[in-house]
């Protein structure tokens, strides 16, 4: 512990790389695990929520961590892979003590939390001993409205040990602003019921779209039923077509239909266009909204669109031609020009010149199974979908496939009781627990 600084805001560990001695990353810190005790007694660290392959997340006790820097996190190499699962005697540092509203003792005014500093004590323990907090505003508004900011002693404040209503979110949002919406939802995923819903109001409609794309379907349901519902429109307007489909086919009929009515009518027919098919066929999975131009464009101009940023890089693997309109359903469809071959010839050559036409488009009501094949048997990463007249109705990703093919809880990682992973290098070593995650 040598190397270890004496005090550490936890919000600079947030994505940390978690290492074993010889250098090999275990993992990334999502979280500080910590047990509240009187207010006179600073709450002792227990441990670190360490998530590591297949986004499982793992408890890494203090005694197992040799070094504490920001940037990195050093343990023995020995962890125990059982996934962690939060006790009601424990606090999350980032996901329940951030933006909390607590009082000071000597004045008795109200202050909002920034930031959590721990530090080291005797016998190598970690506690929480300072707060970073800030006077005025409220939680959801601290990086809108600036205040008096300070740093104090944890036995400065009380409250923490009441349940807030409407706990802000904005601090816990900005140390994770930079994670992509997959590791975002699993931060959510893992947060209290109360929690989520209270970071979900405090993402903008195309941040939570994202993220609740990403969602397993039963936190859909929970954070869109917890919206206005106005709001809760403008977020499906937001989603991906078939996602979106997706998620309203869960809810009950009755408010399905209401946020359909509430939706811009062109975003809704493409939902509700979508829910007529089977879940399990080509046209239940396809996306309303790939790349479709006429055939007298340019590749200058097809290129242009495939480096949309919002674009999944499998919709931008390829450019389907149409007769107009180019709004699904098109007219008639042509074939497809495949970004490899966009690459290749001059950017005035026309789209209509180098479609191909050599691969038969599926049609809506091909099979999951059939649609599988396909796309391995070509080694496509997207395929068109047609109905009977040859108008292109959406396009089929290989990343909508694998989400009907992997197991309901894939978005959960691993299930506990398969054998464990290891790391890079073989070095972490995951041991059987006794109880829950006692290290041995």
């Amino acid at each position: 512990m040598s190397a270890t600084p004496s005090r550490v805001f936890i919000s600079h560990l947030s994505a940390a790389a978690v290492f074993d001695p010889v250098g090999d990353q275990v993992g990334r810190l999502r979280d500080v695990v910590v047990a509240l005790r009187t207010a006179a007694q600073p709450p002792r660290v227990l441990g670190l929520v360490a998530e590591v392959t297949t986004r499982r997340r793992i408890f890494v006790p203090m005694t197992r961590v040799t070094s504490v820097e920001t940037g990195e996190v050093i343990t023995t190499g020995l962890v125990n892979m059982r996934r962690f699962e939060q006790r009601p005697t424990e606090t999350l540092v980032l996901g329940d003590m951030l933006d909390r509203r607590v009082t000071l003792v000597e004045t008795g005014e109200q202050v909002t939390v920034l930031d959590v500093a721990m530090s080291t004590g005797r016998g190598r323990d970690w506690y929480v001993s300072k707060l970073f907090v800030q006077k005025g505003g409220s939680g959801s508004a601290l990086r809108r409205r600036r205040g008096e900011t300070l740093t104090v002693d944890w036995n400065a404040v009380t409250g923490f040990e009441r349940p807030e209503e409407q706990q802000g979110a904005a601090n816990l949002l900005a140390t994770f602003e930079q994670l992509r919406p997959a590791d975002l939802a699993n931060v959510l995923h893992n947060l209290s019921a109360k929690r989520r819903v209270e970071v979900a109001a405090a993402l903008d409609d195309d941040r939570l779209a994202d993220v609740l794309e990403e969602l397993p379907e039963d936190d859909q349901v929970e954070i869109l039923g917890q919206l206005r519902e106005e709001r809760a429109a403008d977020v499906l307007e937001a989603m991906d077509p078939d996602d979106a489909a997706d998620l309203i086919s869960e809810l009950p009929e009755e408010t399905a239909e209401r946020l359909l009515d509430l939706m811009e009518p062109d975003e809704a027919e493409d939902v509700r266009r979508l829910l007529t098919y089977s879940d399990d066929t080509a046209g239940g999975m396809m996306t309303t909204e790939p790349i479709v131009l006429e055939p007298d464009a340019t590749i200058a101009e097809a290129l242009a669109l495939v480096r949309n940023p919002d674009l999944s890089p499998a919709l931008a693997s390829q450019v389907y031609v149409c007769r107009p309109p180019t709004e699904t359903p098109t007219g008639k469809y042509l074939g497809t020009v495949h970004f490899q071959r966009l690459l290749r010839d001059p950017p005035f050559t026309l789209v209509g010149a180098v479609v191909d036409t050599d691969l038969q488009p599926l049609r809506p009501d091909t099979a999951l199974a059939d649609v599988t094949s396909f796309l391995a048997a070509y080694n496509m990463v997207a395929a068109p979908v047609v109905d009977e007249d040859d108008h292109l109705l959406g396009a089929v990703t290989v990343d909508d496939v694998l989400d009907h093919l992997l197991p309901e809880d894939w978005r959960e990682g691993a299930v506990d009781g398969e054998p464990a992973g290891v790391g890079a290098a073989g070095a972490v070593l995951a041991i059987p627990p006794r109880g829950r995650r006692r290290a041995p």
